[in-house]
């Protein structure tokens, strides 16, 4: 059996796993490209009888879900095993209803990377915000996500 370290190594394994996980499998959310190393992941999600809310539109649980774990997730696959990154907060703002297949962006640059290696030398926490854009296919801003990340250097 694979263990954590084994299957961080493995972006093909790490993308059938998310793929794979019930809450995705049943809201329709598919990672459709992923590149830990560049740090990009690309999500889609069509709209279905099952994460469609009362009023015949997307869910918002299921646009939040579609984009909620992937900024830690790269984080950690950047950082290495070196440094704690855990969720801290996060909000969303539905600017419009999303009525057939989303997509969304997470990236992070390698900049940002570098940035937070140099904050949490110190050992002190660093707490940063990043926002991602949950599009329907014509372009149109279903949503706004804004993530904060909790990351340090272990002791």
């Amino acid at each position: 059996m694979f263990g954590l370290g084994k299957i961080k190594k493995h972006p093909l394994l790490i993308k059938l796993l998310i793929n794979s996980y019930a809450p995705y499998l049943g809201a329709g959310v598919r990672v459709t490209d992923m590149d830990m190393d560049a740090g990009r992941v690309r999500v889609e999600m069509p709209l279905t009888r099952i994460n469609r809310n009362y009023v015949g539109v997307h869910f918002g649980g299921s646009l939040y879900a579609m984009v909620d774990p992937f900024f830690m997730l790269i984080l950690m696959h950047q950082l290495g095993d070196d440094y704690v990154v855990w969720d801290k907060a996060a909000s969303i703002d539905f600017i419009t209803a999303g009525r057939g297949r989303v997509h969304s962006v997470i990236q992070i640059d390698p900049a940002e990377v570098v940035l937070i290696r140099q904050l949490a030398a110190s050992g002190q926490p660093v707490y940063r915000t990043y926002p991602v854009e949950i599009l329907a296919d014509d372009g149109k801003l279903v949503a706004k996500v804004e993530k904060v990340l909790y990351i340090r250097k272990k002791r």
